[in-house]
C-alpha cells in the first residue's frame, strides 16, 4: 500500500496543531491537542499498517496468503481506549478546576458542621446512644428467641446416631 499524500498531510497536521495547543497553560486546550495527537498516532499505525489484504481470518486455503497482519488493528483499538481514559480523566480534572475556580477564597475547605458545638452536646449524643443499646439489649434479653440452651447440631446429632453413641 502506498500511503496516500492526503493521509500523510493530514497527519503531520494533527500532530504539528495538537502539540502546539497542548503547550497552552489551560486544560481544555491540553485536552484538545492531546486528542489531535492520538488521532495523529491512529493515521500514523494505519498508514505503516502495511498493504492491504483479506480480512485476518484463517481459512486454511490459497487466499491466506493475501491476510493483513491483525496487529496494527489491535493496537489501534488499544490507542483508542488508552485515548478515551486519558481523555475522562483530563476531563475529571478540568471539572475540578473550574469547582475550586467557583468557590473563590474558600477553596477546598468545606465548613466544619459541628465546630460550634460543646462537650455537653457530645456527651448528651453519646448518652442517648448508650441507652439505645441498652434498651435493645434489654429487648433481646426478654425475648424467647436466644435462649441459653443452644439446640442440638441436626448433623452432629446424625453422626452421633450413625456411630451409635
Amino acid at each position: 500500500m502506498s500511503a496516500s499524500l492526503t493521509l500523510v498531510l493530514l497527519m503531520s497536521l494533527m500532530y504539528a496543531v495538537g502539540i502546539y495547543v497542548m503547550m497552552e497553560r489551560s486544560l481544555t486546550r491540553f485536552l484538545i491537542g492531546f486528542l489531535l495527537v492520538g488521532n495523529a498516532t491512529n493515521i500514523l499505525i494505519f498508514l505503516m499498517s502495511g498493504p492491504n489484504g483479506n480480512a485476518p481470518l484463517w481459512t486454511g486455503g490459497p487466499e491466506d496468503a493475501d491476510m493483513v497482519d491483525p496487529l496494527p488493528q489491535i493496537l489501534i483499538l488499544t490507542a483508542i481506549v488508552i485515548n478515551f481514559g486519558i481523555t475522562a480523566f483530563v476531563l475529571a480534572l478540568i471539572y475540578r478546576t473550574w469547582w475550586l475556580a467557583q468557590l473563590g477564597d474558600e477553596g477546598d475547605t468545606l465548613p466544619d458542621d459541628h465546630a460550634h458545638d460543646t462537650e455537653e452536646d457530645a456527651e448528651e449524643a453519646f448518652r442517648q446512644v448508650d441507652e439505645d443499646d441498652e434498651a435493645i439489649q434489654r429487648v433481646l434479653d426478654a425475648s424467647n428467641e436466644h435462649e441459653d440452651d443452644p439446640e442440638p447440631n441436626p448433623v452432629q446429632t446424625a453422626r452421633d446416631t450413625e456411630v451409635g453413641r
